[in-house]
């Protein structure tokens, strides 16, 4: 187990890794982001595209999703106020009006705009490896996670690699919050977890995970801190998302309308890796 703070910045792991080949991986090293491998929206069917665009910056050879000052809510009519700066490897969704699409998080949801179906990014199983740097702002949180590509519902789990809470950052602590979602998949149940690791998540770490057709294993800096013995059996996109929740009573903390933008969230590099040998 992770038992000691690191005096800084935990440092990025070579881009080979023994036993594994590299599938798909971006070191955010040019002037714009790669739109052959990324989707620039959130989950724009239940909202728009205009609405849902990502404020982001590449600097330092890092992605740098940002929530400015002045960005409205992302999709008002199903998720309030909530401002979110996020881009996927996938988008799928059916006819306007209608309620299949990705991530059906409220019963209210119907498709509002017509979307393109596209699939840049989508594996069943693997190791998905980031080194990233949260935030300290209360009421922002930083994200990524897997949902399934298709739209039936059985087929929607959801695999949370890591949600960082700037309210839970802290130089000796953090909270690193990861697990399973089940949402409509029957065959999978809710197991998520909040631990407290002596990290500063504000600082730059390594989140993964080993997802294999029986299990998920997540790691933190190198170290295994938990297996879920259940796994999703379906093809699978990438969410990168960072929030603000701007209203009084949010679950990620209390909004600070004083604190400065834009909020930011750091990103060094996104790997994906397959065994050489391939999973039983």
């Amino acid at each position: 187990m992770l038992d000691k703070v690191p005096a800084g910045d935990f440092p990025a792991n070579p881009l080979e890794k023994p036993g594994y080949r590299l599938e798909f991986h971006d070191e955010f090293d040019g002037e714009t982001l790669d739109l052959n491998k990324w989707v620039p929206f959130y989950l724009p069917h239940w909202s728009s595209r205009e609405q849902s665009r990502p404020r982001y910056v590449l600097r330092d050879s890092n992605l740098v999703l940002q929530i400015t000052k002045d960005q409205p809510p992302w999709c008002p009519e199903f998720d309030g106020e909530v401002r979110c700066s996020s881009i996927q490897t996938g988008s799928f969704a059916g006819a306007v009006g209608s309620e299949i699409g990705q991530l059906r998080f409220s019963k209210e949801c119907r498709v509002r705009e017509a979307q393109e179906n596209i699939r840049l990014y989508t594996p069943q199983y693997g190791y998905f490896e980031m080194r990233a740097q949260g935030l300290r702002t209360s009421a922002n949180h930083a994200a990524l996670w897997m949902i399934g590509y298709e739209d039936s519902p059985e087929k929607s789990g959801e695999i949370a690699v890591f949600e960082l809470l700037g309210a839970q950052a802290g130089t000796t602590s953090s909270g690193v919050r990861y697990g399973i979602h089940a949402w409509a998949d029957p065959n999978l149940q809710e197991e998520f977890y909040e631990d407290f690791f002596p990290i500063d998540t504000a600082q730059y770490h390594l989140y993964a995970v080993e997802w294999t057709p029986t299990h998920v294993d997540f790691y933190l800096d190198n170290v295994n801190i938990r297996t879920v013995q259940q796994s999703p059996n379906y093809p699978m996109q990438f969410m990168l998302s960072l929030y603000e929740h701007p209203f009084e009573g949010a679950w990620s903390g209390v909004y600070d309308p004083d604190a400065p933008y834009p909020k930011e969230f750091a990103i060094d590099y996104f790997r994906a890796y397959q065994p050489e040998g391939g999973y039983r």
